[in-house]
């Protein structure tokens, strides 16, 4: 539960929040003034004030500085219009914790609410206790909550590495697996340099089409291509005194590095459609999980770019390298994922514990969460069992049973084996893997499904997809909703 403050001079959209939040479960106050605002604030400790913009007597960005001055601990988020989101750029380099843009959505609401209460608050300290308090606190797990570091010598190397790099102002490459915690790491470089505190913004370049890239990288202004209907900042822009993490850089196109290295050596940037370069200030971090230096000898990346990203060079080890921090990461994930879904599961059978410390693990600490959250919906209570681990990682790991006894069942909870999967066993023919996994995915989303009560948004944030995802499993599954 978070203590919220709303400041909004509409009375509709602050009663709209309480009704809606107080049913979330937290403790609403309202105030259509921000003199009013700042006034609880100086009597009553919030975790989170929601204040628009645009107030008649105290604009946003005076109250996100006396809140500031008052209760440094405090979140502030901004809301305001399509139009002003420049705005919002600059009220974010001024210490805001986010804004959320009208019309308001519901969960986008709540998911700003659950990082309000996730993230720790930044509080100044002085320059003596300043580097010492950030490396300690990423020795114990990173800034990122979910994330830790480890007790393997691989991690030690990791950690000393982006110790050395984040004081200074170097652009780094991070190289590493999918799943392997690369943004991590750049989120971790970020919050242990002088930028802590400004923006961090993360991209995946492989998501950005040669068509949209300059529009989601410069920016744009009104009428700057066909579609353009109003003017909007680029993500280098949101970054500015802050860092960008640009992931998957090689699938940049051609004309994109062009441009990126344009930025790089002049440290300016024009909008699509401007007639103006703007100067900025960004470190950029960069991961591939391709070794740059091929893709240059190939041609899909550009040399001299290349040799500007690489002032420093950090190497993730896979999950399958980290031997002794399997088990840790593991029980990490395990923690959350009962905080998550509500349980109170004590830990792993032994024959998980080896199956865990066997397995390749190809998606790495991002294969290992979804793995252990699936597991958890099949265990109500004691020890994770091998029966509820998937079976398609039990079956293609190097994990060996010592007898027949201990080969792993399929939990008769939920019936995952129809007959002729069993009558292949018997005939010790081929089994089925697919048949199988695809069986266990259904079942586990119904009985999300019915957990929710069928509300398909909960269901997707619980199955950690989006609904998208979520509808094409129910069309291919032929679940009835």
């Amino acid at each position: 539960m978070a203590n919220i403050l709303v400041i909004d001079d509409n009375l509709d959209i602050c009663q709209l929040l309480k009704r809606f939040l107080s049913k979330k479960g937290h403790e609403v106050d309202t105030t259509l003034t921000g003199p009013e605002g700042i006034d609880l604030i100086k009597n009553k400790n919030y975790d989170l004030v929601l204040c628009d913009f645009k107030l008649r007597k105290m604009e946003g960005r005076e109250i996100l500085q006396q809140v500031k001055t008052i209760s440094p601990e405090t979140k502030v988020a901004i809301i305001t219009g399509y139009a002003d989101v420049r705005i919002a750029v600059e009220v974010m380099k001024k210490g805001a914790f986010d804004y959320v843009v009208k019309p308001l959505i519901p969960d986008e609401i709540l998911s700003l609410i659950d990082r309000a209460i996730k993230e720790p608050s930044k509080v100044i300290q002085s320059d003596t206790t300043k580097a010492s308090t950030q490396i300690n606190s990423a020795r114990k797990s990173g800034t990122n909550p979910e994330y830790i570091w480890g007790k393997d010598k691989a991690s030690a190397q990791l950690l000393n590495e982006v110790s050395l790099v984040s004081p200074t102002n170097f652009s780094v490459i991070i190289y590493g697996e999918s799943g392997s915690g690369k943004e991590n790491i750049a989120r971790t470089i970020h919050e242990m340099s002088e930028r802590k505190g400004k923006p961090f913004v993360a991209i995946d370049c492989g998501a950005l089409t040669k068509e949209l890239a300059g529009s989601e990288l410069w920016g744009h202004e009104k009428g700057g291509f066909t579609g353009a209907v109003s003017a909007k900042p680029g993500q280098f822009e949101v970054a500015d005194g802050g860092s960008i993490f640009l992931d998957e850089i090689s699938n940049l196109s051609y004309e994109t590095q062009v441009g990126l290295l344009r930025l790089v050596q002049e440290k300016k940037l024009r909008r699509i459609g401007a007639i103006k370069d703007k100067e900025i200030d960004v470190r950029i971090i960069v991961a591939s999980n391709e070794d740059l230096r091929e893709a240059v000898k190939k041609g899909k990346f550009r040399e001299d770019l290349y040799y500007r990203f690489n002032e420093f060079t950090i190497n993730v080890p896979p999950l399958r390298k980290r031997g002794a921090d399997i088990m840790e990461f593991a029980n990490h994930f395990l923690g959350l994922a009962n905080e998550e879904l509500n349980k109170n599961v004590s830990g792993f059978s032994g024959e998980v514990i080896n199956l865990f410390n066997t397995y390749d693990w190809p998606g790495n600490l991002r294969e290992m969460r979804n793995v252990i959250r699936r597991s958890l919906l099949l265990t109500d209570k004691g020890e994770i069992k091998l029966s509820c681990i998937p079976q398609e990682i039990v079956h293609s790991s190097k994990f060996t049973f010592a007898d027949d006894e201990s080969k792993p069942e399929i939990s008769n909870k939920f019936d995952l084996e129809d007959t002729q999967t069993v009558q292949k066993e018997k005939t010790n023919e081929p089994i089925n893997l697919k048949d199988i996994a695809a069986n266990a995915e259904a079942e586990v989303i119904k009985k999300v499904l019915e957990e929710t009560h069928y509300n398909k948004t909960k269901a997707a944030q619980q199955l950690g997809i989006d609904r998208k995802t979520l509808f094409n499993k129910l069309k291919q599954h032929n679940i009835q909703s």
